[in-house]
């Protein structure tokens, strides 16, 4: 799915200078982020949020997660107002799939909500509504071109770290068990006790 000839125009008559940047088929800016092998501070993630009756459009970088209770304070709104849409509703409201939202709000007539994080960013990475081609452009151009409301709503995202590994570790007779990396220097300085207590005696 190409990047729409609208959102184009809409580009070229701001007079923005941007890039397409095509890759392989992604659904999340965490995603794109690895395809595209840049920070995830880099990338922006496109959310839809439904405030009482109606739609926003927030951005803020793939590296923060959304806060809802200041999402509310920049809104002045109740916490209680603000939900995410289900997947259909986005679909029937909007006519795109869901993961294909562009950032630029003002396609769907919606207004656009960027956390204030954003703006210490040169250059970032938006969504195009398209799987397959994102937009490279100048945070600065983006803010001119959709005029959002800014504010401070996100929190730092968690990024849960592998687990090491257990390696098998040989004992007498030939049987084998599982020992973490974790225990060895403990285990090497267990025997380094035992063979100074051997010393002494």
């Amino acid at each position: 799915m190409p990047i729409s000839q609208k959102l184009l125009d809409k580009l070229g008559q701001a007079k923005a200078q941007f890039e397409i940047v095509g890759h392989r088929q992604v659904f999340t800016a965490f995603d794109a982020a690895a395809t595209l092998k840049v920070k995830l501070g880099e990338v922006v993630k496109s959310l839809l949020v439904k405030v009482g009756k109606d739609f926003y459009l927030a951005l803020l970088p793939a590296d923060k997660n959304l806060d809802f209770k200041k999402l509310a304070k920049v809104l002045n709104v109740q916490v209680s107002k603000i939900s995410i849409p289900k997947e259909k509703v986005m679909t029937a409201a909007f006519k795109v799939k869901p993961g294909a939202i562009s950032a630029f709000g003002s396609l769907y007539k919606i207004p656009v909500v960027v956390d204030q994080s954003l703006t210490k960013v040169k250059t970032a990475v938006f969504s195009s509504g398209s799987f397959v081609e994102s937009l490279r452009l100048k945070v600065k151009d983006f803010l001119a071109v959709e005029n959002p409301v800014l504010g401070n709503f996100t929190v730092a995202r968690k990024i849960n770290k592998p687990k090491r590994l257990a390696r098998p570790v040989k004992r007498a007779g030939g049987q084998s068990s599982k020992q973490s990396l974790r225990s060895k220097p403990k285990q090497a300085a267990g025997l380094k006790a035992k063979r100074k207590s051997k010393q002494v005696r």
